[in-house]
């Protein structure tokens, strides 16, 4: 088995083609390396500007290393083999969006410290039990959720009641899996 990319590696590369130095840049994207990135590795504490971090579409496992971040407000870790939002603690008080689709996330644990966060894509999951879900009532900046084919999903979406139990349990929400949530209170103020 080839050894992976490291996140190391992946700046340097990055570096040489943005003409720019990583520490100093606000959007960095490591999609797609090859070999695939496995490791959120130390070298991401360098990105201390950075806004916007894309590692979309490696094979990391764990969120790890993001304790130098302190301007990040969106991370893009869709596509990799995520099992949990463990490691988040240090983006908590700054991160506004997590893009999380098309991993292997069952259990929403340590979702609660990102008290910013207000867009939360994490389609293509493993969420299975209303009890995970009720744990994004935890989060009381979100705004936007998309949770297209987790097993709870697929399985209330099929006798139409996701959408209506949603609303019932994340009462900020204003759009969910991509459309907008029109409340009865909404149109009266209208």
């Amino acid at each position: 088995m080839s050894k992976g990319t490291t996140i190391k590696e992946a700046l340097a590369q990055w570096e040489q083609k943005a003409g720019e130095k990583a520490a100093e840049a606000e959007e960095i994207k490591l999609l797609c390396q090859i070999p695939s990135i496995e490791k959120m590795d130390a070298s991401l504490s360098t990105l201390t500007n950075c806004k916007k971090l894309s590692l979309s579409t490696n094979a990391i496992e764990k969120i790890t290393n993001l304790n130098g971040l302190k301007s990040l407000k969106i991370l893009s870790l869709g596509r990799n083999n995520i099992k949990s939002f463990s490691g988040l603690e240090p983006v908590g008080d700054t991160l506004e969006e997590l893009w999380i689709s098309y991993n292997l996330i069952e259990k929403m644990k340590g979702i609660g410290v990102l008290k910013k966060l207000q867009v939360l894509f994490m389609s293509n999951n493993l969420v299975k039990d209303w009890s995970e879900v009720q744990k994004l009532s935890e989060l009381p900046c979100l705004v936007d959720l998309n949770m297209v084919n987790n097993p709870i999903e697929d399985k209330h979406s099929a006798d139409n009641t996701w959408r209506d139990e949603l609303e019932k349990r994340l009462v900020k929400l204003k759009k969910l899996d991509g459309v907008p949530i029109v409340r009865q209170d909404d149109e009266d103020e209208g």
